[in-house]
């Protein structure tokens, strides 16, 4: 009983280390991205392709998801209003949780999800097939011409994606408020234009630029550190994907305190 505690506790703090381990790994790799990212940035083509297939490819997702969410929110502000608050704020609520919260970090996840499992399955089978091997044998440096143009297309379209959702889930909650819940269109837009603060858009873009950070690097990381053939790929792309949307939720929280507890305080 004692040898079995003892290996319980053996594959504890082995587990541990291993988490330590990878938050270092994970530092370091941050800033091999911040070393190359001059020279990286000197390939504007590989950039641009990149915002394709990072924004441009996810539009018609993002559209349908943050409509359907507009959509939802009304009906449950409705719900939670009735016998309480008059619906006149209704486009009030809306706006404020699809800026600040609904719209980043929906479209976050969303993106994360589809864009953080194509890096790391792209990344992965050049790993596994020694393409990087046979970059770094050519000289060129893979965190440049790899990295580099993921992480900062991700930075820069996530934020598009997210100005993006942020309008069309307004939209979608103003077409069940006015056709399904008997809200004027002028008592809606009025809810708009009376609660609209800057600092609360100026937060959900510092958001959605720390999320498009987090989709790029956890792509590119865990592409990068594949093993294994197929099926490491595979778990490569897994591991990206959770870990994305685990620290997206996160930083969230974190963001939220330190901007609206600190920074928009007054």
């Amino acid at each position: 009983m004692r040898g079995l505690a003892s290996r319980g506790h053996f594959f504890l703090w082995r587990r541990i280390g291993d988490r330590f381990a990878q938050v270092g790994r994970l530092a370091l790799f941050v800033g091999d991205t911040f070393r190359a990212l001059p020279r990286g940035l000197r390939a504007p083509r590989l950039l641009v392709d990149e915002m394709h297939a990072i924004g441009v490819q996810s539009l018609l997702l993002v559209v349908v998801v943050s409509l359907f969410t507009g959509a939802v929110a009304a009906v449950q502000a409705a719900y939670q209003f009735s016998t309480v608050v008059p619906l006149k704020y209704i486009g009030s609520v809306i706006l404020r949780s699809v800026i600040i919260e609904l719209g980043p970090v929906l479209t976050a996840l969303i993106v994360g999800g589809r864009v953080g499992a194509s890096i790391a399955a792209e990344l992965g089978t050049m790993r596994v097939t020694e393409q990087i091997d046979a970059l770094e044998a050519m000289a060129i440096n893979p965190m440049r011409y790899l990295v580099v143009p993921r992480v900062v297309a991700a930075v820069v379209m996530v934020p598009v994606l997210v100005v993006l959702s942020d309008a069309i889930a307004i939209f979608g909650g103003y077409l069940v408020s006015v056709m399904s819940l008997g809200v004027s269109s002028h008592t809606y837009i009025l809810g708009l234009k009376q609660f609209f603060h800057m600092k609360d858009l100026w937060s959900g873009m510092v958001k959605s630029v720390c999320f498009g950070a987090i989709i790029g690097w956890m792509g590119c990381y865990y592409g990068f550190r594949t093993e294994g053939g197929a099926e490491g790929v595979g778990q490569a792309t897994t591991r990206a994907v959770v870990a994305t949307c685990v620290l997206v939720l996160i930083s969230d929280y974190v963001l939220a305190t330190v901007l609206f507890r600190f920074v928009f305080a007054s």
